[in-house]
């Protein structure tokens, strides 16, 4: 089979495509025939040495969509269920073994389930910490890029009152979610106070940008703020959130939602064959656009 794989941190320009032996699954894990792998922060981070990764060589992506192929004597999944989940040893792959899957809801297409579980296990998690009750007011950071939205949609299924930052192009997208938008940027404290009088009860930082000393003027402290995207938050008393693990549950109930079509993407997906894995990786570096971005493999 075909995988992207890298021997070295460094730029995009690492990732090469390789041919390697078809993976076999074992105990509980299935092989997934992917169909469409996420490309995702972590990743580019990963490669860079920014974060951990496994030894080399090392596989890239940990995000997919498929169709599984084969199980494990212990799987619970069976050959032909349509999945989404996370990938173990590289999901830019033509094939990946796996065990933490949900069922890909029939009504969504690879392109859009693929978008699910990585966003909505960090959104879930996020708002589980920041504890909401309904009617409370959120304050999101990023509300139109893929863990932003998925925060701000889940928190106003849950009767949450949400205001989502996003650029001057964006403030659309942001309002379509059911939130009340406003630019970031230098001011956003007073913006955000002309909108929230009575102030806001908690914040969901997903973009950074030098966004916490806002959040701690606005929240008066460092109470019920965490940041997924700002490396500083440590030494200004703010809790940095990352979600490896975590129940499945939301992942699942995200993609009902979305099938049911009572939550939306920010975008269509912007898609790029799996040899061309270094652009994909680039384009999320650069951090333009909205949409997933998502690597394509054509089905065996």
């Amino acid at each position: 089979m075909q995988a992207i794989q890298y021997d070295e941190t460094g730029g995009p320009e690492v990732l090469r495509l390789v041919d390697v032996p078809v993976p076999e699954p074992e105990g509980a894990r299935v092989r997934v025939a992917v169909r469409a792998a996420g490309v995702n922060p972590a990743d580019w981070k990963i490669r860079r040495g920014l974060m951990p990764g496994p030894q080399f060589p090392r596989r890239a992506g940990i995000e997919i969509a498929g169709v599984v192929d084969a199980a494990g004597p212990e799987a619970a999944w069976q050959v032909g269920d349509e999945v989404i989940g996370w990938a173990e040893g590289g999901g830019y792959a033509e094939f990946a073994l796996a065990e933490r899957l949900v069922a890909k809801p029939a009504e969504l297409s690879f392109l859009d389930a693929v978008a699910i579980p990585v966003a909505a296990n960090t959104a879930g998690g996020g708002l589980a910490e920041l504890n909401l009750e309904p009617d409370e007011t959120l304050l999101v950071n990023g509300a139109s890029g893929a863990v932003g939205s998925m925060a701000a949609q889940l928190a106003r299924a849950a009767g949450v009152r949400v205001i989502g930052t996003a650029s001057a192009a964006n403030q659309d997208v942001v309002q379509s979610f059911g939130a009340t938008p406003t630019t970031y940027g230098e001011g956003v404290a007073d913006r955000v106070r002309a909108l929230a009088p009575n102030g806001v009860d908690a914040v969901f930082d997903c973009a950074g940008h030098g966004f916490l000393d806002a959040a701690i003027e606005l929240r008066g402290g460092t109470d019920r703020i965490i940041t997924i995207a700002d490396v500083s938050a440590e030494e200004k008393g703010v809790r940095f959130y990352s979600r490896p693990g975590g129940p499945l549950d939301i992942v699942a109930e995200a993609a009902r939602l979305l099938a049911a079509e009572a939550i939306r993407l920010p975008a269509p997906a912007r898609t790029f064959p799996l040899a061309e894995a270094a652009a994909a990786q680039r384009e999320s570096e650069s951090g333009h656009g909205l949409g997933k971005i998502v690597l394509i493999t054509a089905p065996r």
